[in-house]
């Protein structure tokens, strides 16, 4: 038993149906309406048998019915018009069931995956920077809004329809048999052969499904890839080359898609060619029993209905099995990011830090990632609260890397940072980064508006607050100049406002923040010299107070620092302020 629940197929379905909990009180309601397929399906046939053998061939209704039905409908012409009113009757409430399900279905589907998509994004998010360094965004963004689709799939459209399916094959086989045991065996031949054809496709659909979702999460990825890059792509007429990138990437999914659909189209040719069969023999079967007189030919036309209703839930759960590969290929690939253990984990019992005086101290802080030679070794040095430290030195050499530290993105390889004498990485990682604001070379902004661009480190800012750390960042004269002042839309990343301008809300953005220690990562480096000047002020003000980490290549620039450090292959050195 232990070996069969661990089964990869059982293990993921049970974590999936974890994941549904809470709407397990809308799934119970939606089986139990699944459930009255079963008994409206066994009440179909019933109006032909009762017309050919009490309308037609002249043999009396059922007890039960005879004390039950008015005179007029137990003659011979009474029992045509009672069975045209159990048509009418038994298939409008068919179709009610249909309705009210399809309804029911669609809003647990719907419900179902926002609340999957929206733990997975919540779960991205938490990653480590490191994962998403080496594993890229696209293959997130697949996981969450394609393969997470497949929760639906499964508890929805999966388990609970192949339940309900299992249980109108048992009451079919059942009435069936009490009709004419030996057409119920008959027909139930088909079932062992049926199994074993499962057996021999199932590990086949689920890796061949799982392939798919790889190419197709990298030929995604092609596209985020351009789309991201898009001015350097024109800049450099490199459209069709892209384009032929993408198609070359896609091809390989389109291959893995024929080749699926190959492979389940003669998983169903084979599940037809079963059913066929057992029809063919139940026909020839039925038919000798009715010459022979032990069976009656409205009984076996009423078999042959149920014959219909018996090997659709056998087709049923024949198709299932293969879109249930393809649902638990999405699921493993969804639920995988929760299984990524992040390079940053929180302590087990936490430091709370509601503020900090600022006070940093490397001591043998060592780096390096995952693969690649060392970044930073012995990196010692303290800073006291309220100073600025420059950070210089030639591209590669670990600047950016170090401030990374510092946030605690990447924990060091070897050594340790103090915040407050405190260890990063026993601080509740929260708190930790609330004691920082950063303001970047290349401002990130969100596509809203400019107030809540600038009140993102602080959503239940006021307009006045708001209004007062834009003029501290000298930004509000061009805000207020736009049509629609701080409700104007910046664009996707900030695009529709000139980069002098995105730099200054990001400043804003810190100074609402009011965060006591500051990371500057080349602030100044793609503005022209009238803004930097603007942009020079207004960090003057920032830094006022706070401890703060400039890393620039502008000796101007440098020179409102208190200490410098210079970072030279891997190797971090004061260096005295000759720039003052």
């Amino acid at each position: 038993m232990s070996k069969l629940l661990s089964h990869p197929d059982i293990t993921t379905t049970r974590r999936i149906f974890a994941q549904a909990r809470p709407l397990w009180g809308h799934v119970t309601v939606y089986f139990l309406l699944g459930l009255l397929a079963t008994p409206i399906a066994l009440l179909m046939p019933l109006p032909l048998k009762f017309a050919i053998d009490s309308g037609v061939a002249g043999k009396a209704l059922p007890g039960a019915l005879r004390e039950i039905l008015p005179a007029t409908l137990t003659t011979e012409s009474g029992v045509i018009v009672f069975a045209a009113i159990m048509f009418v009757a038994i298939g409008l409430l068919n179709h009610l069931q249909a309705l009210v399900t399809m309804v029911l279905r669609t809003s647990i589907s719907e419900r179902l995956v926002l609340g999957f998509r929206s733990r997975l994004f919540e779960r991205v998010q938490r990653l480590s920077i490191g994962y998403h360094d080496s594993k890229g965004t696209s293959d997130a963004t697949y996981r969450i809004q394609y393969d997470a689709v497949s929760i639906s799939w499964i508890v929805v459209d999966g388990v609970m329809p192949a339940v309900t399916a299992a249980l109108t094959l048992v009451s079919m086989l059942y009435v069936i048999t009490r009709i004419d045991w030996q057409l119920g065996l008959v027909a139930m031949t088909v079932a062992p052969l049926l199994v074993l054809l499962f057996v021999f496709y199932r590990g086949r659909l689920r890796s061949k499904w799982g392939e798919a979702k790889n190419l197709e999460s990298s030929a995604m990825g092609v596209i985020q890839e351009v789309l991201g890059a898009l001015r350097v792509v024109k800049a450099f007429g490199q459209e069709e080359r892209e384009t032929g990138r993408y198609v070359e990437r896609s091809r390989a999914g389109v291959h893995a898609h024929v080749h699926l659909a190959w492979t389940e189209g003669l998983f169903s040719l084979m599940v037809g060619v079963c059913m066929a069969a057992g029809s063919a023999l139940v026909f020839l079967i039925g038919f000798q029993h009715v010459r022979s007189g032990a069976l009656s030919l409205g009984s076996l036309l009423l078999v042959i209905g149920y014959l219909a209703s018996l090997y659709e839930p056998l087709r049923v759960l024949s198709q299932q099995s293969v879109n249930f590969q393809a649902s638990l290929a999405s699921a493993d690939r969804a639920l995988s990011l929760f299984d990524e253990e992040p390079d940053v984990p929180e302590a087990p019992d936490p430091v709370a830090l509601p503020h900090t005086k600022g006070r940093v101290s490397f001591q043998d802080v060592s780096f390096r990632y995952a693969t690649g030679r060392p970044v930073l070794a012995d990196v010692n040095f303290d800073i006291n609260p309220g100073n600025t430290v420059g950070v210089v030195g030639a591209t590669g050499m670990g600047k950016t890397t170090l401030m990374n530290l510092l946030m605690r993105f990447y924990d060091p390889t070897s050594g340790s940072i103090l915040l407050d004498g405190i260890d990063l990485r026993t601080i509740r990682i929260a708190d930790l980064r609330a004691q920082f604001a950063i303001v970047l070379q290349e401002p990130v902004l969100l596509s809203t508006s400019i107030g809540e661009n600038i009140a993102y480190g602080r959503p239940d800012a006021t307009d006045d607050e708001i209004i007062a750390a834009a003029r501290a960042a000298n930004a509000h004269e061009f805000i207020e100049q736009l049509p629609e002042g701080y409700d104007t839309l910046v664009g996707e990343r900030g695009m529709r406002l000139s980069g002098g301008e995105r730099q200054r809300i990001s400043i804003a953005r810190a100074f609402l923040k009011d965060a006591p220690v500051l990371v500057l990562d080349e602030p100044t480096s793609s503005v022209d010299a009238a803004t930097e000047s603007q942009i020079m002020d207004a960090m003057q003000r920032l830094m006022k107070g706070r401890t703060s980490f400039l890393i620039s290549h502008r000796p101007d620039t440098l020179r409102v620092c208190d200490r410098l450090l210079r970072v030279e292959d891997g190797r971090v050195m004061e260096q005295s302020m000759v720039l003052r």
